[in-house]
């Protein structure tokens, strides 16, 4: 995959009609998703739910995979610089040490701003091939639909950091209990078969007629009134919700960060020592 310019935006935004496109465009390092990243990303999605004239946002990832996860060691890793504050009013973390900090940074970009973008009174749908892995999991499921390529895999392997799973821990509600244990114990990979299986996703076409599928679906959603759209996307989401989806969320990030405090007094560093080398080399 060329790289991306130096000026390349890490999200473009483009609208056809009712439906706005966003894509990921850090292709060379598959889209992992670094602070930039995710406010360009909140940034397209204000837009779009702004925009009167969108009715439907896809969103899709530039180049061979849909997102290989947060970014944990590309040139453009910004985890220690300071942004602004818009999923909740935790604090600054770039001057901040030990929990006080990773705690307010992950409750602001990784799960506060997945719970803001769930929320969004529009439909969303994901177009995803290659890689959907880890914090690609978390853009994945904050989306009403899913359209996967035949070669489109999903997986969580953060457990071989010692962490209970990704920030946005939706596992036991986008999984059956068992399946959401089997991909967080093993970390292998999940087919896009499987998936659609499962009912993880919505549709699974070649990897040729993806971005084509999706534009279909979009348009056919698109043909539905615009408020009628929304009421029916905050039903079903208070339905999760009712379910244990969003308190159920809070524990899971407690555990999360219990384990990042635990590899921080036991192992090399908060991510148990596990870098994208090593992640690679175990299948991650």
């Amino acid at each position: 995959m060329p790289p991306s310019a130096p000026d390349a935006p890490a999200v473009r935004y483009e609208r056809s009609g009712p439906v706005a496109t966003v894509v990921m465009g850090r292709p060379e390092y598959r889209n992992a998703q670094n602070s930039a990243m995710t406010y360009a990303l909140d940034d397209a999605f204000g837009a779009a739910a702004a925009d009167d004239g969108v009715k439907v946002v896809v969103l899709a990832g530039a180049g061979d995979h849909f997102s290989a996860g947060h970014d944990i060691g590309t040139p453009g890793r910004d985890a220690h610089l300071p942004h602004p504050r818009r999923a909740g009013l935790w604090w600054d973390h770039s001057d901040k040490a030990g929990a006080e900090s990773r705690f307010a940074r992950e409750s602001e970009v990784y799960l506060g701003m997945c719970r803001r973008w769930r929320e969004l009174p529009k439909p969303m749908i994901a177009s995803v091939q290659g890689a959907c892995v880890a914090g690609g999991l978390m853009l994945a499921w904050v989306c009403d639909l899913i359209v996967a390529s035949e070669d489109a895999f999903f997986a969580d392997p953060v457990v071989r950091m010692g962490v209970p799973g990704v920030e946005y821990f939706a596992h036991p509600w986008v999984l059956p209990p068992r399946v959401a244990k089997e991909l967080l114990f093993t970390g292998d990979r999940m087919t896009a078969g499987r998936a659609h299986e499962l009912g993880m996703v919505n549709l699974v076409v070649p990897r040729g007629r993806l971005a084509a599928r999706t534009a279909e679906l979009a348009a056919r959603v698109a043909e539905m009134p615009r408020m009628g759209l929304a009421l029916a996307k905050r039903a079903v989401n208070q339905a999760e919700d009712l379910q244990g989806l969003h308190s159920g969320l809070d524990s899971a990030f407690a555990l999360h960060h219990l384990a990042h405090a635990h590899n921080a007094e036991t192992a090399a560093d908060p991510l148990g020592g596990m870098d994208v080398r090593a992640m690679k080399e175990r299948g991650g």
